[in-house]
């Protein structure tokens, strides 16, 4: 009997990340969380940057934080600059603003520390290409 390698191989289907959205417009935060939810993802939602730093500092085990730049309390410059001094790539920063749109404010999220940035309102699948490579990575 003859097997394909695609029944040979252990199949390689993505693995659910754990995401934390921080923004501070609760109907952005809650649609981001259905989504990601929907693709299979472990997703927790908060409206201020003190709650990103704080989950980071009692030890979740994130592997992405979508952070709106514009809250109220710090701002996500300030978060993502505070969790990279901290000296790791993890997790996976996503910035996302519906006020800071230009060219100069990417360039600022990526000397924050940001891996990506999306501009609101941004397509889901703009979002979900982003994860796509994590999810399939070794956990």
């Amino acid at each position: 009997m003859l097997f394909s390698s695609a029944q040979a191989e252990p199949s390689k289907a993505p693995r659910p990340l754990r995401i934390l959205v921080c923004d501070d417009d609760r109907d952005t935060a809650l649609t981001l969380t259905m989504i990601l939810r929907d693709e299979g993802h472990e997703v927790t939602a908060v409206h201020a940057g003190r709650n990103v730093l704080n989950a980071v500092i009692r030890g979740a085990n994130l592997d992405v934080i979508v952070l709106d730049i514009n809250l109220p309390d710090v701002s996500g410059w300030q978060v993502a600059q505070t969790l990279r001094a901290r000296g790791t790539k993890r997790p996976l920063l996503i910035g996302i603003s519906g006020v800071y749109k230009t060219g100069a404010d990417e360039a600022l999220a990526n000397a924050s520390g940001f891996d990506h940035y999306l501009v609101k309102p941004c397509a889901p699948a703009d979002l979900l290409k982003l994860l796509k490579p994590l999810s399939y990575r070794g956990t």
